[in-house]
């Protein structure tokens, strides 16, 4: 079992019961999900960029991304309606403790002048975003076979009905938040 959901079932559950009170443990507050979107508008041009955009995104969440089109043609963008516009994956269970284990120590803490997380990425329902600039920041990228530096979301979805129980779940995970 990962070192997170051990965390998560062993301390976390019993914390958050007491602070804010639940009545049983299904009412704890869980990470369901996380999301890696990494947006490739460059890919109107070039479609191999959209390629080496999936491969790094592959080696970075140890999954298969799906490839993202274009739901509507937008003339000022050069997009058409279908066209591939870039790449998401979406990681449950083992594989998302396994990632989110990997960014709080190791990706995070490579950031340039990084001072902790904004908490105000809350988006009213429990949900947290999380905006990388480079993909260089995960040890499993090499830098000479990246084609471009480029930027990444990471969408934490959770099951809080607010964004306090949300913000008290994730920092106890151990989500580096700014003081």
């Amino acid at each position: 079992m990962n070192r997170l959901k051990e965390k998560y079932l062993k301390e976390i559950i019993p914390s958050l019961t007491k602070k804010h009170g639940y009545k049983t443990v299904m009412e704890v507050p869980k990470l369901e999900k996380i999301v890696i979107n990494m947006g490739v508008g460059d890919a109107t041009q070039n479609s191999k960029l959209i390629e080496a955009a999936a491969k790094d995104l592959e080696v970075i969440s140890g999954q298969h991304p799906v490839i993202t089109k274009a739901k509507k043609s937008i003339a000022g963008f050069k997009v058409r309606e279908g066209q591939s516009i870039g790449c998401k994956v979406t990681l449950r269970g083992e594989n998302m403790y396994n990632f989110m284990d990997k960014l709080f120590s190791i990706g995070l803490p490579r950031v340039r002048d990084f001072r902790g997380v904004s908490p105000r990425a809350f988006d009213g329902r429990g949900n947290y975003t999380l905006g990388i600039k480079e993909q260089l920041i995960f040890s499993e990228i090499e830098f000479d076979n990246v084609v471009k530096v480029r930027g990444m979301d990471i969408v934490f979805v959770t099951s809080a009905k607010t964004n306090e129980e949300a913000y008290d779940l994730l920092s106890e995970l151990g989500m580096p938040f700014r003081k």
